[in-house]
């Protein structure tokens, strides 16, 4: 069984895609700050476009509370740029690249509206 599972382990590692001849990337910019309590920031900047920044505090739960973004160049050109906040209500991302649901039709909105109106007037339905 284990002569199986390295031989397999083998056939994964030699199909692996091999990086192609590219020149290193050169980094314009590093900053760090960590104020060892839980306050820190950082900024990073490479020729290629990437950028990233960050800033955080502790948050009243023990959680860091973050707040940063990140830039990068998509494949046509155009540049991503996604903004977040991270904090004791979860991680939220803001981008013109994060798809929007659609809203939801009328008739789904009427059902919604019937089984609250059932709900408030005290009706159970079992499974």
């Amino acid at each position: 069984m284990k002569l199986i599972f390295l031989v397999c382990l083998a056939a994964v590692a030699a199909a692996a895609p091999r990086p192609q001849d590219q020149p290193p990337v050169a980094i314009l910019r590093d900053d760090r700050h960590d104020d060892g309590d839980g306050n820190f920031n950082y900024a990073f900047e490479s020729e290629d476009g990437i950028s990233v920044s960050a800033a955080g505090e502790p948050g009243a739960a023990g959680q860091s509370n973050i707040q940063g973004s990140f830039r990068f160049t998509l494949p046509d050109g155009t540049i991503a740029e996604v903004s977040y906040t991270a904090d004791e209500d979860g991680f939220r991302p803001e981008s013109d690249l994060l798809p929007i649901a659609h809203p939801l039709p009328a008739h789904a909105l009427e059902q919604i509206r019937f089984a609250e109106e059932q709900r408030a007037a005290g009706e159970v339905f079992e499974k």
